[in-house]
């Protein structure tokens, strides 16, 4: 009889598991395998044992681009992928991705070769494209405590660094890439980053429909969201000029923020800058919160004008509440945002554009319920958790034929 097969995952911070890849752990468990969950643990690490995952904690710091630093992270990784000797090692995320596949290469050639699986999530700053601006706009724009590496000389440097060590991490015979939208597909090929390795869409991580139900039309004022970590390639500083536009043309809408700052990205907008925000009476910083149901219960509009994305969870969560959608026309934001079908299109980086597309929803009850109503379908029959998971399953069983409950003869 074959053993259980013990499947790895390593993510960067314990909420983000639990957000993002609870469900399909489970499932893995539930099929008969044995699941790891490596990561920097703050609060969650028993709430992630009682679902019976091996926790294993992490001292990292997920900000820091220290060469040494990341390769002595790189082989304690090594010392635990050999010590554990997983069948499947699931990475998600660009440092997980990096680091973790350096460290299952060196256990490799020690004899410990677990299959590979790097979850691409987005391909975030590094492969923002030049001529995108981070909010450089007179009011709103880069301001001196925005810790954003530059696009010409280090920041150059950076990025070539982490393209070469991406196609050593892609590749392989024993890697398969999962990506989120053929954006990212593309943009990986024509970087030179897939060399023999496997690549499948599975489009996310999923949303429970049952946790983010259709709701009704919420009462009150009319209220657009926009719920991110508080980044400027998030379009926070695009969403707060837009707010400014529409406060000036007397249009009757409201707009928050809700998510969190981020210190540790590269692209974290201050705190000081979001109270001050908040204090001037542009916007309402609501900052983080979990009941992200109930946020849209209170707003009509959803929306993020990301610069990229894998594949927005805001997004896809708010459109399953029935919710219209206002987002760039970028890499993983048009893969929900369907123009004039679930939401509005904008160009990257345009704060006019994205005030016209948000008076346009905000005066205009039927096409919120119209775009609204189509978003819900939609997240139903393409974007739901358990279609997710099984995509996601049916790889596992293709790398390990045989090995999980079920698919034994």
């Amino acid at each position: 009889m074959k053993s259980k097969p013990r499947i790895l995952f390593l993510v960067t911070e314990d909420w983000y598991f639990l957000s993002h890849r609870l469900p399909l752990a489970r499932a893995a468990r539930d099929a008969g395998a044995e699941v790891l969950v490596a990561t920097r643990y703050s609060v969650h690490q028993e709430k992630i044992a009682a679902d019976g995952f091996k926790t294993i904690a992490l001292e990292w710091d997920r900000g820091s681009l220290n060469p040494f630093k990341e390769a002595f992270s790189v082989l304690r990784l090594a010392v635990l992928y050999y010590q554990w000797r997983p069948d499947i090692v699931h990475h998600v995320a660009m440092k997980p991705i990096l680091l973790g596949s350096l460290a299952a290469k060196i256990t490799g050639w020690l004899g410990v070769k677990p299959h590979i699986v790097n979850a691409v999530t987005g391909l975030g700053y590094f492969f923002i494209g030049p001529n995108v601006s981070l909010g450089a706009d007179s009011n709103y724009g880069r301001h001196s405590g925005d810790n954003i590496p530059s696009r010409n000389g280090s920041g150059t440097i950076l990025r070539y660094l982490v393209h070469a060590a991406l196609r050593f991490a892609l590749g392989g015979l024993h890697t398969t890439v999962i990506v989120q939208n053929e954006d990212d597909t593309a943009t990986l090929r024509d970087h030179h980053l897939l060399n023999h390795s496997r690549i499948r869409i599975i489009r996310g991580s999923g949303v429970d429909v049952k946790e983010f139900p259709q709701l009704p039309a919420p009462r009150g004022p009319l209220v657009a969201a926009l719920v991110a970590r508080m980044l400027s390639d998030k379009g926070v500083r695009e969403t707060v000029e837009a707010s400014s536009i529409l406060k000036r043309q007397g249009v009757d809408l409201k707009v928050w923020l809700v998510g969190p700052t981020d210190p540790a990205n590269p692209a974290a907008i201050p705190q000081e800058k979001l109270q001050k925000w908040d204090a001037e009476g542009i916007v309402k910083w609501i900052g983080p919160r979990k009941d992200i149901a109930a946020i849209w219960a209170e707003a009509a509009i959803a929306v993020l004008p990301s610069y990229r994305e894998g594949l927005p969870k805001a997004l896809l969560e708010a459109a399953s509440c029935g919710r219209p959608l206002v987002a760039t026309d970028a890499p993983g934001c048009r893969e929900i945002c369907r123009n004039q079908e679930t939401g509005l299109l904008v160009p990257i980086g345009d704060a006019k554009a994205l005030a016209q597309a948000l008076a346009a929803l905000a005066k205009d009850q039927d096409l919120r319920v119209r775009l609204g109503a189509t978003a819900r379908r939609v997240v139903e029959q393409e974007f739901s958790t358990e279609k997710v998971v099984k995509q996601t399953m049916t790889l596992y069983q293709e790398l390990l034929p045989g090995r999980f409950e079920g698919s034994r003869r």
